[in-house]
């Protein structure tokens, strides 16, 4: 049996060759590394701009943001609970990073695994699932290696790499401004990598994959939008 490769190799390869490393991962699927290491370096980073003044400020904005955009009037004392949580930016940054790490990661690939089983793909092994999507996670990585410098020099936790960033003459509280800066394009080459993956996997067309995995993403971004803007919210 071959050896595994190294990490550093294959985070780079998921890059790069995500079709030919995924093969590799069919045959020796290996998944703490990459998933320690991501969860690691995302942490940190997040941590590192939460812990400043900047960070905190744009936190706090967010999440006040984020209440009205859903309608909901932030009282004093909601936003001085708000205040107070903002300054443990740390810990805030090590829970989401665990969450959207892995703890999505283990989610979808049950979820994938299961849609694997219910399709009749049964050859699929859950771990060979979960291999794949966490070295995906490499790309979501890169996502946060980019974006905070740019959101600690913009003063906001606002991605910069959705789809809006084409389309700043949008009024930001429109229902079309609301679905753009929902639609991150780091996510969805993230899902076309997932999707490539999943394609190796289950010899499935990797085509097809993609286009329902970023459908029902855009359906997911759509009815957040329309959440939003049903419920009134301004922001």
């Amino acid at each position: 049996m071959s050896a595994v490769a190294p990490l550093p190799a294959r985070m780079a390869g998921i890059v790069r060759r995500p079709r030919a490393t995924c093969s590799t991962l069919k045959s020796l699927p290996v998944w703490a590394d990459v998933l320690i290491i991501t969860f690691l370096i995302t942490a940190a980073l997040s941590a590192a701009l939460l812990e400043t003044r900047v960070g905190q400020l744009a936190l706090l904005d967010q999440w006040e943001r984020t209440a009205t955009a859903f309608g909901q009037d932030v009282s004093d004392e909601q936003y001085e609970s708000m205040r107070a949580a903002s300054d443990k930016g740390a810990v805030y940054a090590v829970a989401s990073s665990l969450a959207a790490g892995p703890g999505v990661a283990f989610g979808l690939a049950a979820l994938l695994y299961a849609g694997f089983r219910l399709t009749g793909a049964r050859g699929v092994a859950y771990r060979q699932v979960l291999s794949v999507v966490a070295h995906a996670g490499v790309i979501l990585l890169l996502r946060q290696v980019i974006a905070t410098p740019i959101v600690y020099a913009r003063e906001t936790l606002a991605s910069p790499v959705t789809l809006n960033l084409f389309f700043t003459v949008l009024d930001e509280a429109s229902p079309l401004a609301r679905f753009l800066a929902a639609v991150d394009l780091f996510v969805v080459w993230w899902l076309i990598v997932i999707a490539i993956g999943m394609s190796v996997l289950s010899g499935r067309p990797a085509r097809r994959l993609a286009i329902m995995f970023v459908a029902v993403y855009a359906l997911l971004a759509a009815s957040l939008a329309a959440v939003m803007a049903l419920t009134g919210g301004t922001a």
